[in-house]
């Protein structure tokens, strides 16, 4: 197990502590003396950081492998989808706009594995990432603007929008592509087939 991929376990391990700081009812709603907010918060950009340190160490040492191919977008999805379920919880985030977000997750996972067992690469593409970027942003927002800095709720609702719109429009881009790539490769084979016949 390579540094990158222990990063990316311990993303997913950070999940349910974030879920437990969240919905969890403190007394005065504080940790240790910390507004529960601000460590949740803090536990959700630790857990964020490490999505971004995993792939950069992984191009760095050249460690990238297919368990780390397989296991950073789970640990992104768990990361987010729990994050987005515990704000849908504390009505913090509307329940309509959760679900469609975390439906195109799960769709867009989804055709990325399709496209894998067809022998066919579909990384992640730079809407995919702005969209990731936008979430964590929205997210971050949301928790804070709960408790120790309400003016920035206002903030964070207007992210999740651009959230929205980027996961509709990023998963568009990636039917699309997943499309022209299977197109590609029926053509290939056909050529092929031609050759062979001829």
């Amino acid at each position: 197990m390579n540094l990158p991929n222990s990063l990316t376990l311990v993303r997913m391990f950070l999940v349910p502590l974030l879920v437990v700081v969240l919905l969890t009812e403190f007394e005065g709603r504080r940790i240790f003396g910390v507004a529960k907010e601000l460590v949740g918060a803090a536990i959700f950009l630790l857990a964020s950081m490490t999505d971004w340190l995993d792939g950069y160490l992984a191009r760095r040492r050249r460690q990238v492998t297919w368990l780390g191919q397989m296991l950073d977008p789970i640990a992104d999805k768990l990361l987010t989808s729990a994050a987005f379920v515990s704000l849908v919880q504390l009505g913090l985030a509307p329940a309509w706009m959760v679900a469609l977000i975390i439906g195109r997750e799960f769709g867009v996972t989804a055709l990325r594995s399709l496209a894998y067992t067809k022998g066919l690469s579909m990384p992640a593409s730079s809407l995919g990432k702005f969209k990731m970027a936008s979430q964590v942003v929205a997210i971050l927002l949301l928790i804070l603007g709960w408790g120790p800095l309400p003016w920035l709720a206002p903030i964070g609702y207007a992210a999740l929008w651009v959230v929205l719109l980027t996961a509709v429009v990023s998963a568009v881009d990636y039917y699309r592509r997943f499309q022209r790539l299977v197109s590609a490769r029926v053509a290939d084979v056909s050529v092929a087939r031609a050759r062979r016949a001829g």
